[in-house]
């Protein structure tokens, strides 16, 4: 049976639904090229800010029971240089047919509009507002993203300034993400992400301290999976746009239950700790098994179907 696993996501035809989450592999064009030739649909680069950030001290990543926690800090080496990366990028992955989503995150709503402009010059297939990190909180206050009337500012400040399709990244941590995602869609967005990883805390019982430098960083892995389900189950329903799903995809099985909530295309960030950068192809390779084995030709026959009504 010929199977059709390739989306189109905002006027662009992805191969397939997978997509490197941001954050994962770095900034560095060389290694994202890697990634695209291990058959995905998208990559998304690491977020970048107005100026160079160095991020949070060490350690700023551990492995626990359930997934990673992170409080890396946005680090990254400033917009200017990331379109140098990006146009890089685009060449190296030229012949794969992997789509590139440039994240990118502001201090200030202006601020998001400073760096979409920069940004745009590499010509991206897609940008991806990080309204949503967690671990910043300290410097930057509370995430736009908590907020519908900041969602709503950001969104259409950015959409002024470029005409590339706009996805906009949204956090867990909020009591109703349909409100968010409404407030994003208003604002012009042509696609939403979630979720972003989730506040949390993890403290080494013989010190009595918490073990990140940070002390607060964001859980992702298979721990945050169902709750991913649910707020990308909840959103798809409200909102009209297409969503990618992420947070905790692992395996082949993880990806389609994204797709049944509703998700149009569904993130892999964790999972390349786990299973290796060559877990797009195995994720892949799952997805089609089950699909031959419940004679689902197209993602589209499965796509929401978790809504449908006994």
């Amino acid at each position: 049976m010929k199977l059709d696993l390739s989306v189109d996501f905002c006027g662009k035809k992805l191969r397939n639904p997978l997509i490197l989450a941001s954050g994962i592999l770095g900034t560095e064009a060389e290694l994202l090229a890697r990634v695209a030739k291990t058959g995905l649909g998208a990559v998304t680069t690491k977020s970048c800010g107005l100026f160079p950030r160095p991020g949070h001290e060490n350690p700023t990543v551990l492995a626990w029971e359930h997934g990673l926690i992170n409080a890396v800090g946005l680090t990254n080496p400033g917009v200017k240089q990331e379109v140098k990366e990006i146009i890089k990028l685009k060449k190296l992955a030229k012949s794969t047919g992997c789509k590139i989503i440039a994240s990118f995150f502001g201090c200030t709503v202006n601020e998001f509009g400073q760096v979409a402009k920069v940004l745009v010059k590499a010509q991206p297939d897609f940008l991806e507002a990080n309204i949503s990190c967690p671990n910043t909180m300290d410097e930057f206050g509370r995430p736009f993203a908590s907020v519908p009337e900041d969602t709503f500012k950001v969104t259409k400040l950015i959409k002024k300034v470029t005409k590339i399709p706009l996805i906009v990244k949204l956090t867990y941590n909020v009591s109703d993400i349909t409100v968010i995602g409404k407030a994003a869609q208003e604002g012009g967005a042509d696609a939403l992400s979630m979720i972003n990883t989730v506040q949390a805390l993890i403290i080494d019982i013989e010190s009595g301290k918490p073990i990140l430098a940070n002390k607060v960083g964001g859980i992702s892995g298979p721990a945050v999976k169902p709750l991913a389900l649910a707020w990308v189950y909840k959103a798809s329903q409200a909102c009209k746009i297409p969503i990618i799903g992420l947070g905790g995809v692992t395996y082949g099985k993880d990806a389609i239950e994204m797709i049944m909530a509703g998700a149009m295309a569904v993130g892999v960030g964790s999972a390349t700790y786990y299973r290796g950068i060559d877990v797009f192809s195995k994720i892949t390779a799952e997805m089609e098994d089950w699909m031959n084995t419940h004679k689902v030709r197209s993602l589209a026959q499965i796509r929401g179907i978790a809504h449908a009504k006994n």
